[in-house]
């Protein structure tokens, strides 16, 4: 198993990417230690645990500095190291982004503190403890509108570019420490956020568009997961500083980039 013996923390589990990582984890042996805003994360601690894995949960927003801080000390103390963080939680709210001359000042701060606070966070509080471990990995989120410019997303899209430059930032920090740090740039992926943005707010025309534009398909929560998964293993052991670009072709293909330029609400 890829990740025998090891501890993870996981951050957003209670649907989507993470939930299928905090299955994905533990089914290669680590004892998962997940957290989420939505209590609903009690129940992917509990299937792991009737499937014989271990994990625990903590209940709370990771952009809370005391969330983080018990998030931590749970690993630690209930098992005795941490060797894995994977930083996926994250926002894209509906209604609640824009273009910088019409965002609301207040959801611009909301977006930088779920998307981007709750990493610093987290790396902040948990790399001292993988450290005192003797290494290990971290493994950030950030998205490919990274790299491709976006409209209509802008808080969105400025916190995903941080993360990826603070990723490149701790690669160089901590290697002394023996920890990797590297990050995942997933394309459109199959969740609930993105079936209901799918069916209330994309046209069909550029959905269709978009669709056509992965040159395999849309992504599914476990295609994700499974990067995750290489680059929290051992497999990975001489990876770190790198992005990416977890996405099916999306963002090779250049045509789609006139595709989202023609729509002014996407």
């Amino acid at each position: 198993m890829k990740l025998d013996g090891k501890v993870a923390i996981i951050t957003g589990t209670a649907s989507g990417i993470g939930r299928a990582a905090a299955h994905l984890f533990a089914a290669e042996g680590a004892r998962v230690v997940a957290a989420d805003l939505n209590p609903d994360g009690h129940t992917v601690t509990r299937e792991i645990t009737e499937r014989g894995g271990q994990a625990s949960f903590v209940e709370g927003d990771v952009s809370d500095p005391a969330v983080v801080t018990r998030l931590v000390e749970t690993a630690t103390r209930t098992y005795g190291k941490l060797d894995v963080l994977y930083n996926n939680a994250a926002v894209a709210p509906l209604g609640r982004d824009g273009m910088v001359t019409n965002i609301e000042d207040d959801d611009w701060d909301y977006v930088l503190r779920v998307n981007l606070k709750s990493v610093f966070l987290c790396c902040k509080h948990a790399l001292p403890a993988i450290a005192e471990n003797g290494g290990g990995a971290v493994v950030n989120t950030a998205s490919i509108v990274a790299f491709l410019g976006h409209i209509g997303q802008d808080a969105y899209t400025a916190s995903k570019g941080a993360i990826v430059a603070l990723t490149r930032a701790l690669a160089v920090e901590y290697a002394p420490q023996k920890i990797r740090v590297n990050v995942i740039c997933p394309g459109v992926v199959r969740t609930g956020i993105t079936e209901l943005m799918w069916s209330d707010m994309v046209p069909a025309e550029l959905r269709q568009g978009i669709e056509r534009a992965h040159l395999t398909r849309l992504g599914e929560p476990d295609d994700i997961a499974r990067a995750a998964l290489f680059l929290a293993s051992d497999d990975a052991a001489f990876v770190t500083g790198s992005v990416f670009m977890i996405d099916g072709g999306f963002s090779a293909n250049a045509p789609i980039n006139a595709v989202l330029a023609g729509v002014n609400q996407f």
